[in-house]
């Protein structure tokens, strides 16, 4: 079996320092009421992950606090034999806000469109919603 993979790449301005997106990423309790979903996080290198109810799980490969994420991570419609993917989130300040550019590799194609899509809507609109409403 070939496996297909792509990459995603994604950028969002949010309202918010570096650190506080960090934070809202990275806090099992942020993160579960920013998504709506539950979310566990164990907030060190080479902790576990899950959210959304387990539909994602994985864990942490590299934590740069306020600057960098990197997350080995599938979802349980991840087709059989295919590895991880790589989702590597990096923040900067851009005035009083901050940039944050995601990069998600090693997806699968067969479902590249629809977490390109999940992430904008079930991420990073409800997130820059979250720091938009306090």
């Amino acid at each position: 079996m070939e496996i297909k993979i792509g990459t995603i790449k994604q950028k969002v301005v949010i309202a918010a320092t570096p650190d506080e997106v960090y934070n809202a990423y990275m806090d099992a309790k942020i993160h579960s009421k920013f998504t709506g979903g539950k979310a566990t996080i164990v907030p060190k290198v080479g902790g576990r992950i899950t959210a959304w109810d387990n539909y994602i799980t994985g864990k942490n490969l590299e934590l740069v606090k306020g600057k960098r994420i990197v997350q080995e991570w599938r979802t349980t419609e991840w087709p059989d034999g295919y590895p991880p993917s790589i989702l590597t989130i990096t923040l900067k300040k851009v005035g009083n806000k901050t940039e944050l550019t995601m990069v998600h590799s090693k997806v699968p194609k067969v479902g590249m469109k629809s977490y390109a899509d999940g992430w904008k809507e079930y991420y990073w609109n409800p997130l820059k919603e979250y720091f938009e409403s306090r």
